[in-house]
């Protein structure tokens, strides 16, 4: 039985070999050296862990193809953070063994310097950005739902609703990719460039709009239910995005997302009522 754990730990060695090996040739100069070093300790581990279970071990195709694939889309940090909270477990799973087999200590002592080795690589150009993207998003989150809320329920007409969505949110997001340029171009000491900071601002206010008003432009007749499936977009949009920062930034995710949740659902209901008593005092009918 003992032996199985250790064979898991032996995939789970030889997986992130090529975890890292893939990862090193995605980055440049040190980085890129850091992480192939890595690679070859992991390596090194797999050889001692067969040394106990003399066996052979194949690596996992499908978590190599994953953090493959999440390295692309999400960035190299975002990558390492998911990996280092594996690693801590197979750590509390190599201190169960350690008495059995005390070679695992050296790995375990290992795989702790790999901790430190991330930590002081790290420094990915989009971190830097995460706070213009919160601005964004947070703001595109906000007033829209509450602005889709109460247009929804005064007009009660999904193609009038979802246009001038369409056209507040993209006139809000050149003027929140404005004031986030003239913001980060007064800061003395700023370690980002303004006009990447208004472009990120921008690009992310725009994608958030786009997934917010889309289910009125596809849904016809349906004002309300379309609202739903608004509503249902900016939890999945809230719930990814918060994931994603909570996980670089060693955030708490709950209490981010509940604060963001309770903000976009609050605006929401608020809107929704200032909608009925728009409809009501001014007779609208479409």
């Amino acid at each position: 039985m003992e032996i199985e754990k250790v064979s898991a730990f032996q995939r789970n060695e030889i997986t992130e070999y090529h975890v890292y090996k893939r990862l090193a040739n995605l980055v440049k100069g040190s980085n890129s050296q850091v992480l192939a070093s890595i690679a070859e300790e992991e390596r090194k581990h797999y050889e001692k862990l067969k040394g106990i279970t003399k066996r052979d071990v194949k690596p996992s195709r499908w978590k190599i193809f994953f953090y493959s694939l999440t390295a692309l889309f999400f960035g190299l940090t975002f990558t390492l953070k998911i990996m280092e909270k594996n690693e801590k477990s197979a750590e509390r799973g190599y201190l169960e063994l350690q008495k059995e087999f005390p070679e695992l200590a050296e790995i375990m002592k290992d795989e702790e310097e790999h901790e430190e080795k991330i930590a002081e690589m790290i420094d990915e150009e989009r971190l830097k950005y995460v706070s213009s993207m919160v601005l964004g998003l947070s703001d595109a989150l906000v007033e829209l739902t509450g602005a889709l809320a109460g247009l929804t329920f005064a007009f009660q007409n999904t193609k009038i609703v979802g246009l001038s969505g369409l056209i507040t949110g993209i006139a809000a997001a050149f003027s929140m990719a404005v004031s986030e340029y003239l913001s980060q171009k007064s800061e003395i000491h700023g370690n980002t460039k303004p006009l990447k900071a208004a472009l990120y601002t921008g690009l992310t206010y725009i994608v958030t709009v786009s997934i917010l008003v889309l289910p009125f432009l596809i849904v016809s007749d349906r004002p309300f239910f379309s609202l739903i499936l608004s509503l249902l977009g900016a939890v999945l949009i809230v719930f990814f995005f918060t994931y994603y920062v909570s996980i670089v930034r060693d955030e708490d995710f709950k209490k981010r997302f509940l604060e963001m949740i309770l903000l976009c659902f609050g605006v929401a209901a608020f809107s929704f009522f200032v909608g009925f008593l728009v409809r009501r005092i001014f007779g609208i009918e479409i």
